[in-house]
């Protein structure tokens, strides 16, 4: 199994676009060690030619630029990536689904809770529809393990987390199962594992023994701390109001990966606040002493 980071950032990006704290600031004037990042989202192959997309950030066109095994090489207008699995229906994983409209009709993978929010608040399903036949929803029971055509020798196997649907969703406040999913991806062939959850809020028991169980974790490393944003002086919320499980302290994640042996361990998803990435930080050297990677953009990963 090939894995293909095209984007390792939170919403937003990083630099984001209107921000000036001291990690934005210092990766604009060059005086922070740190790479810039798109918006979350990474592509999965068997044989490295034909690829499945999850989520599709609104950064879709410049890492398609910098992802040279999705460009057009087989016809005079083509793509490597033949499907997309969204794992949940927040903007940033959404949205360059509206870049990739001359690509339509695209088969496009998700739970009933997505496709609500994407054909009511936001209607992507509906407004596509006009593109050569639009997206071509395929169902992903959350309880069900599902196959993609073309990808013989993957098995995808969706995990319900706990999380919040975005501000737009008609249903924000009252959470359902398949709101937000984590995926098992099995090479059958090699039976190596990788578990992907960009949006992971809580480690339970069943999560943990899905961590163990795999080559590969790539999991929700968006805020160091809990109260990060406030520290930072800017946002009011808690990482726990935004459905998602910070890094470091009592309860956090990197506790839940220290219990891991031979798992290669990866965090995504990170928000353009959280000092792991400036490489010269103490947290950064932290990560690496727990044998944790931060992930960014291009990495590449073969299991």
């Amino acid at each position: 199994m090939y894995i293909y980071v095209l984007g390792s950032a939170a919403g937003g990006g990083f630099p984001q676009w209107n921000c000036n704290c001291a990690n934005c600031d210092g990766v604009r004037k060059g005086t922070l060690n740190a790479k810039t990042r798109t918006q979350s989202s990474i592509a999965v192959s068997e044989n490295g030619i034909d690829w499945v997309l999850f989520n599709a950030s609104p950064d879709i066109r410049q890492q398609l630029f910098d992802f040279k095994a999705a460009q057009p090489a087989r016809a005079l207008r083509d793509t490597g990536i033949k499907s997309v699995v969204l794992m949940d229906s927040q903007l940033d994983h959404t949205t360059g689904l509206i870049t990739l409209r001359e690509g339509c009709p695209i088969n496009v993978w998700c739970t009933d809770m997505v496709h609500q929010d994407l054909t009511t608040g936001f209607p992507l399903f509906n407004m596509l529809k006009h593109w050569n036949g639009g997206l071509q929803h395929h169902k992903i029971d959350p309880t069900q393990q599902f196959k993609i055509d073309g990808f013989e020798n993957l098995e995808f196997t969706p995990l319900i987390i706990r999380s919040a649907a975005p501000p737009y969703s008609p249903h924000r406040n009252d959470p359902h199962d398949g709101d937000n999913i984590a995926m098992i991806i099995k090479d059958r062939k090699t039976q190596k594992q990788l578990f992907y959850a960009p949006g992971l809020g809580k480690v339970d028991d069943e999560v943990m023994q899905i961590m163990q169980a795999s080559d590969c974790v790539m999991i929700d490393g968006t805020l160091w701390t809990d109260h990060e944003m406030q520290t930072r002086g800017v946002g009011t919320k808690t990482g726990k109001d935004m459905g998602h499980l910070y890094i470091y302290g009592e309860g956090g994640s990197l506790s839940y990966l220290d219990q891991l042996e031979d798992t290669r361990k990866v965090y995504i998803h990170i928000n353009n606040t959280n000092p792991i990435l400036d490489e010269d930080s103490e947290q950064f050297a932290t990560l690496k002493k727990h044998d944790v990677e931060v992930a960014f953009d291009g990495m590449q990963i073969e299991l």
